[in-house]
């Protein structure tokens, strides 16, 4: 009894002095590299060598890799709310990626995110947060949606942001698409002019904390390497295309992190890596490091990221979490906790903190559920091939996976340790399970979804 005494009264000192440890430490810099359309298997620390991506990699080797990383859409518009609001984005009326505004009818969705939702950049500026959202934003404006609120009414002291957003910068939108041959920044320069504004953010803030959104969009196609593309426009999707364009991405990736250490930042600068849903073209699964499905699917190679935290102050380097199962509605309250910053009051978050992993402390077994909402009709995108689409409803549970339309067709059930990659449907083996959780998804799908009003 003594000794069991004794190993508690341990475990709460430690923990006491650990929370010290942490609130003696200055609040870091943060910033959140959100990549466009980036797969699992497009970085060489995650793949098996079909390319090289040096600069990314060393991020990894100076911090944590996560192998259970989920975003909570395969696409970019709810995924990017998911991350902003640490909700499931279902539950704030927008399920795919935005566009004009019969198009969001058509997808029962709203046309902008609600600027009464939860921000990230809001909760961190109430403990001293300088906030700067630098690329792509695609949470309403652009197109015909000329009524979407201004990014700084979501809590950003300022911003730089493409056409599929309100107030676009003019030197990367000579047109009212994903890019243009009259731009002033060309294609192939976007993400060194998005870390060159972030750069800048950082300097004339030196002192104070500060919030960076660095999201670019460049792995997004079209993939244009350089000017002798202009006319090739068939060779844009192409692999050949891809490679390069990955390849200067991490070298800004590595300009990035130059700039910090110059500035003497980078010790004390909390990074997040990341991509806001799967790749499309997958090239035969290679970008999804074979897993099943892709980008605008529930399965894997949709929904499943590359997730890096660095944070050199704080974080041992060189670690890898095999077991954590994260979400994209987990950062804001992991932030939260990680600055001292209070929960947005009011809302039911998706969420939960997970700093303990985050900061390399242990791994964490997650409370909540991981659900998602992709494909409900007929007008939503999807992979070409049918084996890759999924369901539209999705739910994970420690290592279970179940995949349903809100009808209760398609039951599918996987063991995601045993079976990553989807091939094997238990749902006949494991009824009394798939029977539960299908019901949880449908019913949080039926309650909490909020649908476009005409």
């Amino acid at each position: 009894m003594k000794r069991i005494f004794s190993l508690l009264l341990l475990a709460l000192l430690a923990s006491c002095a650990s929370k010290e440890s942490m609130n003696s430490v200055k609040k870091p810099n943060i910033i959140v590299i959100y990549t466009d359309d980036m797969g699992m298997g497009d970085l060489s620390c995650y793949n098996s060598g079909w390319v090289k991506t040096p600069n990314i990699d060393q991020l990894a080797a100076n911090g944590i890799k996560f192998n259970h990383y989920y975003t909570a859409s395969p696409v970019c518009s709810p995924s990017r709310v998911s991350i902003t609001t640490g909700m499931f984005p279902t539950e704030w009326g927008i399920n795919t990626y935005l566009h004009h505004r019969k198009g969001n009818a058509q997808c029962e969705q709203l046309d902008y995110l609600d600027v009464s939702a939860p921000s990230m950049a809001r909760v961190l500026k109430q403990v001293g947060y300088k906030t700067s959202h630098v690329g792509k934003w695609h949470m309403g404006g652009g197109r015909d949606v000329d009524d979407a609120p201004q990014i700084t009414e979501y809590g950003f002291d300022e911003y730089t942001t493409t056409y599929e957003g309100p107030d676009p910068d003019k030197l990367i939108t000579a047109s009212n698409w994903i890019w243009s041959e009259k731009d002033s920044i060309e294609r192939w320069e976007r993400t060194g002019y998005f870390v060159d504004k972030t750069l800048d953010f950082l300097s004339r803030n030196e002192g104070e904390p500060c919030f960076v959104n660095l999201w670019p969009d460049d792995m997004h196609d079209p993939w244009v390497p350089s000017e002798e593309f202009y006319g090739k426009r068939k060779t844009w999707p192409s692999k050949p295309n891809f490679i390069p364009v990955l390849e200067e991405y991490d070298r800004q990736i590595g300009r990035l992190m130059a700039g910090l250490e110059e500035m003497g930042i980078l010790e004390n600068t909390l990074i997040i890596f990341t991509s806001d849903n799967g790749a499309y073209p997958t090239y035969e699964q290679i970008r999804t490091n074979s897993q099943r499905g892709a980008k605008c699917s529930l399965y894997e190679g949709g929904i499943r990221m590359p997730f890096i935290v660095s944070w050199p102050e704080v974080i041992t380097p060189g670690k890898t979490d095999n077991e954590s199962v994260i979400s994209s509605v987990d950062i804001l309250p992991t932030l939260c906790a990680i600055t001292g910053a209070k929960l947005p009051e009011g809302f039911d978050l998706a969420g939960e903190d997970m700093s303990d992993a985050l900061l390399g402390e242990k791994t964490q077994q997650r409370q909540k559920d991981i659900m998602w909402d992709f494909g409900r009709n007929r007008f939503f995108g999807r992979p070409r091939q049918p084996y890759h689409q999924s369901p539209h409803l999705a739910i994970r549970r420690d290592d279970w996976k179940l995949l349903v339309n809100s009808d209760s067709s398609r039951l599918e059930l996987y063991d995601i340790k045993k079976d990553p990659n989807e091939t094997t449907n238990i749902a006949e083996q494991y009824r009394d399970l798939a029977g539960e959780l299908s019901h949880e998804v449908i019913n949080w799908y039926l309650t909490k979804r909020v649908v476009r009003e005409e």
